[in-house]
Protein backbone atom coordinates (compact mmCIF):
# COMPACT_ATOMS: atom_id res chain seq x y z
CA UNK A 1 0.00 0.00 0.00
CA UNK A 2 1.27 3.22 -1.16
CA UNK A 3 2.10 5.35 2.25
CA UNK A 4 0.62 8.84 0.51
CA UNK A 5 -2.59 7.11 0.14
CA UNK A 6 -3.16 6.75 4.10
CA UNK A 7 -4.41 10.25 3.89
CA UNK A 8 -7.21 9.40 1.26
CA UNK A 9 -8.01 6.34 1.91
CA UNK A 10 -11.25 6.07 -0.22
CA UNK A 11 -9.72 4.30 -3.00
CA UNK A 12 -8.39 1.46 -1.35
CA UNK A 13 -9.36 -2.29 -0.61
CA UNK A 14 -11.48 -3.22 2.26
CA UNK A 15 -8.17 -5.12 3.06
CA UNK A 16 -6.21 -2.44 3.29
CA UNK A 17 -8.64 -0.22 4.75
CA UNK A 18 -9.07 -2.96 7.56
CA UNK A 19 -5.43 -2.57 8.06
CA UNK A 20 -5.78 0.79 8.67
CA UNK A 21 -8.92 0.36 10.62
CA UNK A 22 -6.78 -1.76 12.91
CA UNK A 23 -4.41 1.02 13.57
CA UNK A 24 -7.00 3.77 14.54
CA UNK A 25 -7.22 5.26 11.45
CA UNK A 26 -10.80 7.09 11.44
CA UNK A 27 -11.16 8.21 8.25
CA UNK A 28 -10.52 4.59 6.75
CA UNK A 29 -13.32 3.50 9.27
CA UNK A 30 -15.51 5.53 7.93
CA UNK A 31 -14.94 4.64 4.39
CA UNK A 32 -15.42 1.23 5.40
CA UNK A 33 -18.73 1.97 7.46
CA UNK A 34 -19.98 3.70 4.54
CA UNK A 35 -19.18 0.50 2.06
CA UNK A 36 -20.97 -1.83 3.94
CA UNK A 37 -23.08 -0.25 6.51
CA UNK A 38 -26.36 -0.68 4.02
CA UNK A 39 -25.72 -4.45 3.66
CA UNK A 40 -25.05 -4.35 7.31
CA UNK A 41 -28.24 -2.85 8.42
CA UNK A 42 -30.48 -4.88 5.88
CA UNK A 43 -29.81 -7.92 6.95
CA UNK A 44 -29.80 -6.50 10.62
CA UNK A 45 -33.47 -5.41 10.09
CA UNK A 46 -34.47 -8.51 8.50
CA UNK A 47 -33.31 -10.31 11.79
CA UNK A 48 -34.89 -8.41 13.99
CA UNK A 49 -37.09 -6.48 11.92
CA UNK A 50 -37.33 -3.26 14.24
CA UNK A 51 -35.81 -0.05 12.83
CA UNK A 52 -33.97 0.73 16.25
CA UNK A 53 -33.07 -2.49 16.99
CA UNK A 54 -31.57 -2.82 13.63
CA UNK A 55 -29.44 0.36 13.91
CA UNK A 56 -28.15 -0.33 17.27
CA UNK A 57 -27.08 -3.70 15.89
CA UNK A 58 -25.23 -2.26 13.16
CA UNK A 59 -24.00 0.55 15.51
CA UNK A 60 -22.55 -2.42 17.66
CA UNK A 61 -21.09 -4.75 15.12
CA UNK A 62 -19.07 -1.91 13.50
CA UNK A 63 -17.67 -0.76 16.96
CA UNK A 64 -16.95 -4.61 17.56
CA UNK A 65 -15.05 -4.05 14.06
CA UNK A 66 -13.18 -0.90 14.95
CA UNK A 67 -11.77 -2.40 17.95
CA UNK A 68 -11.09 -5.73 16.57
CA UNK A 69 -10.08 -5.18 12.70
CA UNK A 70 -7.11 -7.77 13.48
CA UNK A 71 -9.29 -10.35 13.77
CA UNK A 72 -10.08 -10.54 10.29
CA UNK A 73 -8.35 -13.14 8.30
CA UNK A 74 -8.36 -12.81 4.20
CA UNK A 75 -8.34 -16.28 4.18
CA UNK A 76 -11.48 -17.39 5.47
CA UNK A 77 -13.85 -14.80 3.31
CA UNK A 78 -14.14 -11.15 1.90
CA UNK A 79 -14.02 -7.89 4.33
CA UNK A 80 -18.12 -7.91 3.65
CA UNK A 81 -18.60 -11.21 4.63
CA UNK A 82 -16.70 -10.56 7.70
CA UNK A 83 -18.48 -7.46 8.47
CA UNK A 84 -22.15 -9.36 7.38
CA UNK A 85 -20.70 -12.51 9.78
CA UNK A 86 -20.52 -9.87 12.77
CA UNK A 87 -24.12 -8.92 12.15
CA UNK A 88 -25.53 -12.12 11.78
CA UNK A 89 -23.78 -13.47 15.04
CA UNK A 90 -24.73 -10.52 17.38
CA UNK A 91 -28.65 -10.44 16.08
CA UNK A 92 -28.87 -14.25 16.53
CA UNK A 93 -27.33 -13.76 20.05
CA UNK A 94 -29.88 -10.46 20.55
CA UNK A 95 -32.93 -13.14 19.37
CA UNK A 96 -31.78 -15.56 21.81
CA UNK A 97 -31.78 -13.56 24.71
CA UNK A 98 -34.37 -11.60 23.78
CA UNK A 99 -35.82 -14.90 23.37
CA UNK A 100 -35.12 -16.11 26.94
CA UNK A 101 -36.48 -12.92 28.83
CA UNK A 102 -39.36 -13.40 26.69
CA UNK A 103 -39.59 -17.45 27.69
CA UNK A 104 -38.93 -16.42 31.64
CA UNK A 105 -41.82 -13.91 31.40
CA UNK A 106 -44.31 -16.01 29.61
CA UNK A 107 -43.33 -18.42 32.31
CA UNK A 108 -43.94 -16.20 35.44
CA UNK A 109 -47.64 -14.89 33.80
CA UNK A 110 -48.21 -18.54 32.70
CA UNK A 111 -47.49 -19.89 36.07
CA UNK A 112 -49.97 -18.08 37.88
CA UNK A 113 -53.08 -18.52 35.08
CA UNK A 114 -52.30 -21.61 33.10
CA UNK A 115 -54.78 -24.03 34.09
CA UNK A 116 -57.41 -21.17 33.30
CA UNK A 117 -56.12 -20.54 30.12
CA UNK A 118 -55.95 -24.21 29.02
CA UNK A 119 -58.99 -24.85 29.73
CA UNK A 120 -60.27 -22.04 27.19
CA UNK A 121 -57.97 -23.61 24.24
CA UNK A 122 -59.32 -25.97 21.88
CA UNK A 123 -57.53 -28.72 20.58
CA UNK A 124 -56.70 -27.64 17.55
CA UNK A 125 -55.20 -23.96 19.24
CA UNK A 126 -53.02 -26.64 21.65
CA UNK A 127 -51.97 -29.01 18.94
CA UNK A 128 -51.19 -25.29 17.10
CA UNK A 129 -48.74 -24.05 19.71
CA UNK A 130 -46.76 -27.55 20.39
CA UNK A 131 -46.25 -27.55 17.09
CA UNK A 132 -44.85 -24.04 16.96
CA UNK A 133 -42.48 -25.16 19.68
CA UNK A 134 -41.00 -28.05 17.45
CA UNK A 135 -40.39 -25.80 14.62
CA UNK A 136 -38.74 -23.35 16.60
CA UNK A 137 -36.61 -25.83 18.66
CA UNK A 138 -36.02 -27.76 14.36
CA UNK A 139 -34.90 -24.20 13.26
CA UNK A 140 -32.34 -23.79 16.50
CA UNK A 141 -31.12 -27.33 15.32
CA UNK A 142 -29.27 -25.99 12.05
CA UNK A 143 -26.14 -25.06 11.52
CA UNK A 144 -25.38 -21.28 11.51
CA UNK A 145 -24.84 -20.70 7.77
CA UNK A 146 -28.05 -23.34 6.75
CA UNK A 147 -29.96 -20.91 9.16
CA UNK A 148 -28.63 -17.71 7.78
CA UNK A 149 -29.70 -18.76 4.25
CA UNK A 150 -32.90 -19.97 5.39
CA UNK A 151 -33.75 -16.78 7.40
CA UNK A 152 -33.02 -14.90 4.81
CA UNK A 153 -35.23 -16.19 2.03
CA UNK A 154 -37.98 -17.53 4.17
CA UNK A 155 -38.35 -14.46 6.60
CA UNK A 156 -36.58 -11.74 4.80
CA UNK A 157 -38.15 -12.19 1.28
CA UNK A 158 -34.17 -12.55 -0.44
CA UNK A 159 -34.44 -14.11 -3.68
CA UNK A 160 -31.41 -16.49 -3.34
CA UNK A 161 -29.60 -14.17 -6.64
CA UNK A 162 -30.07 -11.33 -3.55
CA UNK A 163 -28.79 -13.75 -0.91
CA UNK A 164 -26.06 -14.89 -2.86
CA UNK A 165 -24.98 -11.27 -3.36
CA UNK A 166 -25.64 -9.82 -0.05
CA UNK A 167 -23.24 -12.86 1.37
CA UNK A 168 -20.83 -12.52 -1.36
CA UNK A 169 -21.63 -16.43 -2.30
CA UNK A 170 -21.48 -18.39 -5.55
CA UNK A 171 -25.45 -18.82 -6.15
CA UNK A 172 -24.74 -22.97 -5.94
CA UNK A 173 -23.44 -22.59 -2.24
CA UNK A 174 -26.68 -20.37 -1.22
CA UNK A 175 -28.84 -23.20 -3.05
CA UNK A 176 -26.67 -25.77 -1.70
CA UNK A 177 -26.97 -24.78 2.20
CA UNK A 178 -30.73 -24.25 1.45
CA UNK A 179 -31.82 -27.07 0.49
CA UNK A 180 -29.66 -29.05 3.07
CA UNK A 181 -31.17 -26.65 5.99
CA UNK A 182 -34.82 -27.62 4.22
CA UNK A 183 -33.99 -31.09 4.44
CA UNK A 184 -32.59 -30.72 7.46
CA UNK A 185 -35.72 -29.13 9.12
CA UNK A 186 -38.05 -31.77 7.19
CA UNK A 187 -36.41 -34.28 9.08
CA UNK A 188 -36.72 -32.79 12.19
CA UNK A 189 -40.19 -32.13 11.63
CA UNK A 190 -41.19 -35.63 10.38
CA UNK A 191 -42.72 -36.79 13.15
CA UNK A 192 -44.40 -33.90 14.72
CA UNK A 193 -47.77 -33.83 13.16
CA UNK A 194 -48.44 -37.89 14.24
CA UNK A 195 -46.71 -36.88 17.41
CA UNK A 196 -49.61 -34.19 18.92
CA UNK A 197 -52.71 -35.46 16.17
Amino acid sequence: MARGRKHDPAGLADDDLLELVGSGNEPAFGVLYDRHATVAFSLALRLLGNRAAAEDLVQEAFLSIWRGASAYSPERGSVRTWVLSIVHHRGVDRLRSQAVAVRRDEAMRTEAIVSEEYNDLTSDEAISRVQADVVRHALDQLSPDQSQVLRLAYFGGFTHHEIAQMLELPLGTVKSRLRLALERLRQSLAGVEGAVT
